[in-house]
């Protein structure tokens, strides 16, 4: 399995237009619909004025966290935009699977989602499977987050003269963060918590060529990255598989173990670039539905579409 060369996104949205947003809208009870529609609104009346569309009948909402906080959303989101923009299909869709769909459309494999978290989808284009995706606290191995942590673990141990410890990491660790007595309270009191840690994931890979501990912690990555890709992926066939996100953008300090990996654990697989991003997979999304080529299995909790009767 060759590690593949990087794929310009593709373009020609010539039905469909789309746009993001990052917004901190999930409540006890899960994702709040109020708080997504406030930005929502504002920007779909602001895409239609620009683009010179009168009325929108087709929309995708990528959200994190939908399979698991969504509930509220899908029992409040569709009637709210069929009444504020007279949509009649929506398709609430977790942001791993407009990841999936933006990296090799509607085709059998399987997509890890690294960034400061990690989840990975995939599907036999009959059923969905996801494998971790549980938050920083109980999973997300092989993420920015989890790299981080384990860097400034091996540096705490160097600080504390235990074994194991990577006196390079606690240098890096020390210029970025101050003393290392103090790092505690640079991190447990953050509600930004997950991307505090990730932003060290950069200097575990920076020493990686010289550190063995740092070396290790990136293979110990891509061994999770992997396992997370077999677990979904498909056992027929040459499914495709892709790693989006930053973590990608750690290079071969992290690129070259999980090519290593996945031909041990996937070998009926090919690694392929990402074609786009989870943008580019709402609009092609958006587009199936709205020309009715829709090819891709439904699922309640990760890819749920809802139509509204002709009135």
């Amino acid at each position: 399995m060759r590690r593949p060369r990087r794929a310009p996104a593709p373009r020609g949205r010539w039905a469909a237009t789309g746009s993001s947003c990052r917004s901190r809208s999930v409540a006890r009870s899960g994702i709040d619909p109020g708080h997504l529609l406030g930005q929502l609104l504002p920007m779909a009346r602001a895409l239609t004025a620009e683009s010179g569309v009168t009325r929108i009948d087709t929309v995708v909402v990528g959200a994190a966290g939908l399979a698991t906080l969504g509930d509220a959303l899908r029992a409040e989101l569709p009637g709210a935009l069929a009444r504020e923009l007279g949509v009649r299909t929506v398709a609430l869709v977790a942001d791993a699977v407009t990841a999936y769909v933006g990296a090799l459309g509607p085709r059998a494999g399987a997509v890890v989602a690294a960034g400061t978290g990690l989840i990975a989808v995939g599907t036999d284009l009959t059923r969905w499977r996801r494998a971790d995706g549980w938050g920083h606290l109980l999973g997300d191995c092989g993420g920015g987050a989890w790299i981080g942590r384990a860097g400034l673990e091996a540096a705490l141990r160097a600080h504390d003269g235990r074994e194991d410890g990577s006196a390079p990491l606690l240098a890096r660790a020390e210029e970025r963060f101050g003393p290392a007595a103090g790092l505690p309270a640079q991190v447990y009191p953050r509600p930004d918590r997950p991307a505090v840690l990730a932003s060290f994931a950069p200097e575990v890979a920076a020493c990686a060529a010289t550190d063995p501990v740092a070396a290790e912690i990136l293979g110990a990555a891509a061994r999770h990255l992997a396992d997370s890709a077999a677990a979904v992926c498909p056992a027929a066939g040459e499914p495709l598989v892709a790693v989006t996100g930053g973590l990608t953008r750690l290079g071969d300090p992290l690129l070259v173990p999980l090519e290593d990996e996945l031909a041990k654990r996937l070998p009926q697989a090919r690694w392929t670039a990402a074609e786009g991003d989870p943008l580019d997979g709402s609009v092609r999304l958006a587009t199936d539905l709205a020309t009715g080529s829709f090819t891709l299995p439904g699922d309640d909790r990760m890819l749920w579409v809802t139509t509204a009767p002709n009135g």
